[in-house]
């Protein structure tokens, strides 16, 4: 089998591992993205280092052989952009599927280079922290770490009642941020975010919580 062959399928097979990553949890970028990205990344290295050695025995010519790869680089970074969303609520999200693509091209690149070992123990190490890192520094790492920003929105049916509402959303949840008040008429909407620990049972305590107030109408956690 050509060498150039085998080069282009390991980049297939390393764009196969972080594309399923990826279509695991329903991510945009997904598996033929990462694919297409890590092939083409290491076709283009691959040319690049052909037609620098095809003029190498010519001394009046001396070509960089990694000039093109050099480029798929900064060229990728439009794809990677393309993925990254800002929210209603301020929340940045696709940072990770964005690196991802740029990661395809690396990779893609060294396979080309002819860095095979080097591509393995990347590829270990990138799906390793992606899917197993963050659970192991929720569990011991600080208390931080476990909080999560809730946006909350609430709506108050007895606007006198104000201000103790606010006081006893507060002895829940320690601090609201972020707080917005809309006049509707003979009620209130407020909203605000918080750190919580984001888990299930969590989630459900603070609504019925929040429920019981009196005067609180309507509450939604997200």
């Amino acid at each position: 089998m050509s060498p150039w062959l085998v080069k282009l399928l390991i980049a297939a097979v390393a764009g196969v591992v972080l594309g399923i990553e990826r279509e695991a949890k329903h991510k945009p970028l997904g598996l033929k993205t990462c694919v297409v990205i890590a092939v083409t990344s290491c076709l283009l290295t691959i040319i690049s280092i052909e037609t620098a050695l095809i003029d190498y025995s010519n001394p009046a010519i001396r070509s960089d052989p990694m000039r093109l790869s050099a480029q798929i680089v900064s060229g990728v970074g439009f794809l990677g952009a393309g993925v990254i969303l800002r929210r209603n609520n301020d929340v940045i999200s696709g940072l990770t599927t964005a690196a991802i693509v740029w990661t395809a091209s690396g990779i893609g690149i060294a396979t080309g280079a002819g860095y095979f070992k080097e591509v393995a123990a990347a590829l270990i190490i990138l799906v390793m922290s992606i899917r197993f890192l963050p659970f192991i520094v929720t569990k011991i790492g600080p208390a931080t770490l476990r909080e999560k920003e809730v946006n909350f929105t609430i709506i108050i049916d007895e606007p006198k009642k104000l201000e103790e509402i606010m006081t006893h959303m507060k002895a829940y949840v320690g601090s609201l941020k972020n707080i917005k008040l809309n006049d509707e008429g003979e009620q209130i909407k407020l909203s605000f975010t918080s750190s919580l620990g984001h888990t299930e049972k969590n989630m459900v305590r603070y609504f019925h919580m929040f429920k019981n107030i009196r005067g609180v109408k309507y509450v939604e956690m997200h």
